[in-house]
C-alpha cells in the first residue's frame, strides 16, 4: 500500500513509521504545522508540534530513508482546536481539545488530503487496534495493552475513516520495547520524554491562558441553595469537580471539601458543594457518532449495555445507553444520546467526551451535554 506516516515528531509515531517501512510499503512521512509560533520550542515533556518535534520528525525520516514533508493546517488548527476550545470554556463547558484534534486535523483535514493524493492509508503511533468483522466493517479496538491504550482519544472516528487508519504499534505489549526498538533502529528519539499537557498551553497553565482569550470578571460562588460563599475571579475558568483555587471565605457546615458543582457563564456564578453532589447517575450527549456500524439496539432506540470511559486515562463504568430517536435533533443534525450509569460516577463535567465500549471494541462517541446528579440538579440539566 502508500501509507502516509503521520510523524510528531515522538518515538511512537517514528517507530509507527518504521514498522510500514518493514512490511513493504510505499511510506512517506509528514510532519503536521499546527502552531502559528514557528519558532515555538519544546520544554521537556510539555509542548508538542514545535520546531524541534519538526526536526526529530525529518531526522527520523532520513533514518529510515523515506521522503519527508511538512503540512501546515496552523490555520484550521486555530479554527477548529483552539477557537473550539475557547468556546466551549466561555459557554461553561470542559473540552478535550486532543479528541477535537484527533477529529478535526489528524483524521479529517489530514486523511481528506492523503486520500486525494493518492494514498491508501495514515499511518500513527497511537495505541490502538483496527479489526475487521465477519461482515468486512472495520471495528475500533483497544490496544494489546491497557496501560497504554489510546482507543478513548481516537474514539471520534468514524466507519469511512476507519477504512483507511492503520495503528502499527496496537499489539505492542509496553513502551519500553518500543523505546528499545527505536534504539536499536538508530533512531535519535529513543529517549525523547513523551509530551503531556495542552499543546498550545505548554506551560500547563490553562487558567492564565484563559484569562488572556476570554473577558474574566470577578463573580460570586454560591452554594447549592443560593448563599454566596466565597468569589472568584472569573466563572470560565473554573470546571466541574474542581477543588483547588475555590478560595472560599467560609468552611462548609460539616467541615469536609467543597468541589465545583456547575458553572453559570450567563449569570458568572459558580456553585460549590460537597463531593456526594457530583455523583452523577444520568447524562446525555450530543455529536454523536460511531466508529464502526453501530449495534443493532442503537439503530432500533432500544437500550444496550456499554462501558463508558469519561476521560482518556479513566476506568471505564458499566452503563446502559439509548439514542433518542423520537427526540428532536440537536443542533449539528445528530440525535442525542442518554445513558444511564449502574453506579454514579464523579465529577462529569458538560463538554467532555463520553465513548462507549463493548469488551474491548470502540462503539462510539458523544459530548456530554447534561449531567443529573441524584442529589443535585443543574440548571437546564434534564
Amino acid at each position: 500500500m502508500k501509507i502516509l506516516a503521520a510523524m510528531s515528531g515522538g518515538v511512537d509515531s517514528a517507530v509507527a513509521a518504521a514498522r510500514a517501512v518493514d512490511a513493504g510499503h510505499e511510506v512517506v512521512g509528514v510532519h503536521l504545522a499546527l502552531s502559528r509560533m514557528p519558532g515555538t520550542l519544546r520544554t521537556g515533556s510539555r509542548g508538542c508540534c514545535t520546531i524541534e518535534d519538526s526536526s526529530d520528525a525529518w531526522r527520523a525520516c532520513e533514518t529510515l530513508g523515506i521522503p519527508f514533508y511538512v503540512w501546515d493546517f496552523s490555520e484550521r488548527f486555530k479554527a477548529d482546536v483552539v477557537d473550539d476550545f475557547i468556546a466551549e470554556y466561555a459557554a461553561g463547558r470542559t473540552p478535550n481539545p486532543c479528541m477535537r484534534c484527533n477529529e478535526k486535523i489528524k483524521f479529517e483535514a489530514l486523511l481528506d488530503k492523503a486520500i486525494a493524493l493518492g494514498f491508501d492509508a495514515v499511518a500513527t503511533g497511537h495505541y490502538a487496534t483496527v479489526l475487521t468483522d465477519e461482515h468486512g466493517d472495520r471495528q475500533l479496538h483497544r490496544a494489546a495493552t491497557w496501560t497504554k491504550d489510546q482507543s478513548y482519544v481516537l474514539g471520534v472516528l468514524t466507519h469511512e475513516q476507519l477504512r483507511h487508519c492503520w495503528f502499527p504499534l496496537g499489539e505492542t505489549p509496553s513502551k519500553e520495547l518500543v523505546r528499545a526498538e527505536a534504539a536499536e533502529r538508530g533512531l535519535t528519539v529513543a529517549k525523547k520524554p513523551d509530551s503531556h499537557d495542552i499543546c498550545f498551553i505548554p506551560d500547563g497553565d490553562t487558567r492564565g491562558w484563559l484569562a488572556e482569550q476570554i473577558d474574566l470578571h470577578d463573580g460570586p460562588i454560591v452554594d447549592p441553595e443560593g448563599e454566596t460563599i466565597g468569589e472568584h475571579g472569573g466563572s470560565q475558568a473554573y470546571t466541574v469537580g474542581q477543588r483547588r483555587g475555590l478560595q472560599l471565605g467560609r468552611p462548609a457546615p460539616d467541615g469536609k471539601p467543597r468541589y465545583v458543582l456547575e458553572v453559570r457563564p450567563k449569570e458568572n456564578t459558580v456553585v460549590a458543594g460537597p463531593k456526594e453532589m457530583l455523583e452523577i447517575d444520568r447524562l446525555t450527549g450530543i455529536r454523536l457518532s460511531w466508529a464502526g456500524e453501530p449495534v443493532a439496539e442503537a439503530v432500533a432506540g432500544a437500550w444496550f449495555d456499554v462501558d463508558l470511559q469519561i476521560r482518556a486515562h479513566a476506568d471505564p463504568v458499566p452503563a446502559r445507553a439509548r439514542v433518542e430517536a423520537e427526540e428532536p435533533e440537536t443542533e449539528d443534525g445528530a440525535p442525542r444520546l442518554v445513558v444511564e450509569l449502574v453506579e454514579p460516577l464523579t465529577g462529569v463535567a458538560p463538554g467532555q467526551t463520553a465513548v462507549m465500549y463493548q469488551d474491548t471494541r470502540v462503539l462510539g462517541q458523544s459530548t456530554i451535554d447534561t449531567a443529573r446528579s441524584r442529589h443535585y440538579e443543574p440548571v437546564g440539566a434534564d
